[in-house]
């Protein structure tokens, strides 16, 4: 298997030849030529409500595909008349698939909980939007002014503000999420939103998570 993290047009090696897509952004053909190249496309996984649109265009290039739900996910495809069929729903447990090679964890904040993920082999924490790292020189006002004053710039980083408040309600299930992530002891985290961690991951999240 490889993961594929598209959002990030960036790539890990597993093991089986099969290919997991991770938040893909929309479909594109040379991109998907590359994939073929590298392995089966075999599974699409939506990590939360927010990251699912292009599933659907994925899924019809290769048929083969197992599209994996987040949490509310379906129901807000069909509220947007987006048509993805969603084959499989995601659980706390990662499934056999890839279970030996990705393990992964829901982590809370109300409406804005996501599913992260971890790349056994690479040491890589895999987040959709938990955390936000924007570098400001590339957005424009006022949401430089909003990113700055919610901390969630580069090369700092901060919880999503969205997630904060309900967070601070769930703070049983924000505990065993976090103390999950400090177990796996990763080495570096990718981001969908901003630069990512590629080095010091255990400080980044002692920092951010506490």
């Amino acid at each position: 298997m490889w993961v594929a993290f598209l959002q990030l047009n960036a790539k890990r090696h597993l093991s089986n030849g099969d290919l997991f897509l991770h938040s893909p952004i929309r479909f594109d053909e040379k991109l998907a030529r590359e994939l073929r190249g590298m392995g089966r496309v075999r599974h699409l996984v939506s990590p939360n409500q927010f990251h699912y649109a292009h599933i659907g265009e994925w899924a019809r290039a290769f048929p083969e595909t197992i599209s994996w739900a987040s949490p509310g996910v379906r129901r807000r495809a069909r509220a947007r008349h987006v048509d993805i069929d969603f084959t499989r729903d995601l659980d706390v447990s990662p499934p056999e698939e890839w279970r030996r090679e990705i393990d992964q964890t829901l982590f809370p904040g109300g409406y804005f909980k996501e599913f992260i993920f971890f790349h056994k082999a690479s040491r890589t924490l895999i987040l959709t939007d938990t955390i936000i790292n924007i570098e400001l020189d590339k957005i424009s006002e006022p949401w430089r002014t909003a990113t700055k004053i919610a901390g969630m710039y580069h090369p700092y980083g901060q919880i999503f503000f969205g997630m904060r408040l309900p967070l601070f309600f769930q703070r049983r299930k924000a505990k065993a999420a976090i103390g999950t992530i400090h177990s796996w002891q990763p080495q570096r985290i990718v981001l969908s939103h901003g630069s990512c961690f590629d080095a010091d991951a255990d400080s980044v999240i002692r920092r951010i998570f506490g």
